[in-house]
């Protein structure tokens, strides 16, 4: 298997797109709920998606996401703030409204979203490595 060594260790290509994948899809989930909340026919998902996918490569682009994709607190707080913020700025840009109570619900979701599989994520690797037998 291919992989990128940067910092610590060695990051498999797969878990780099592991990582691009699981939020690519928590955002459609994301745009999914929204129209289901409001009774939106899910054929319409695209036009609530697109933003925020682009938003979310963005933020995978500037933060160079590929050399960390798991991590917490740098790499997932800004792809967080970049989703949301450039989300946001393309509905805007594209004609969309962006009410006040959206964009807060779209802030809270999408943090939970993207920064919680990564918490999670972060918290089975640290439990398996206590698991792990110490070396010899």
């Amino acid at each position: 298997m291919a992989s990128l060594h940067i910092g610590a260790g060695p990051i498999s290509r797969s878990s780099i797109i592991t990582a691009g994948v699981f939020d690519a899809v928590l955002v459609l989930a994301f745009a999914i709920i929204g129209r289901l909340s409001h009774g939106e026919s899910l054929a319409g998902v695209g036009v609530t998606y697109w933003p925020f996918l682009g938003g979310l490569i963005i933020g995978w682009l500037l933060v160079r996401a590929w050399r960390h994709p798991r991590d917490t607190v740098w790499t997932g707080l800004a792809i967080w703030i970049v989703t949301v913020a450039g989300g946001l700025l393309l509905r805007v840009a594209s004609g969309q409204g962006v009410q006040l109570s959206f964009a807060i619900v779209t802030t809270i979701v999408l943090g939970v979203f993207l920064l919680g599989w990564r918490a999670i994520d972060a918290l089975l690797r640290r439990t398996a490595r206590k698991r792990m037998p110490a070396a010899v």
